[in-house]
């Protein structure tokens, strides 16, 4: 997908939403259960930063996830640094 049409994709779609979302926001905007979205998140369709306790997701993700385009690696960030790591099966209590 070229950047001009993912750019118009991303005005068209979810805008409602901001541009990083919550584990919540995620199932609502897809209309899926809370195990669901973990999964997702957890298998790398959708990727998605752990901050804390908390995971945030690029609505770029999102679009891309619904559109088919995935491409890119999801990372957390651990407790002991700033590095962004890959993420394994992450789970929050959003």
């Amino acid at each position: 997908m070229k950047k001009s049409e993912l750019k118009e994709l991303y005005q068209m779609m979810f805008p409602d939403y901001p541009d990083i979302v919550t584990v919540k926001q995620l199932r609502e905007m897809l209309g899926v259960s809370r195990a669901l979205a973990y999964k997702l998140i957890s298998d790398g369709e959708i990727q998605a930063v752990k901050i804390g306790t908390s995971l945030k997701i690029p609505k770029a993700s999102v679009i891309n996830y619904v559109t088919g385009e995935q491409r890119e690696v999801k990372f957390r960030v651990p407790a002991s640094g700033t590095d962004l790591v890959p993420a394994q099966a992450v789970q929050s209590a959003d």
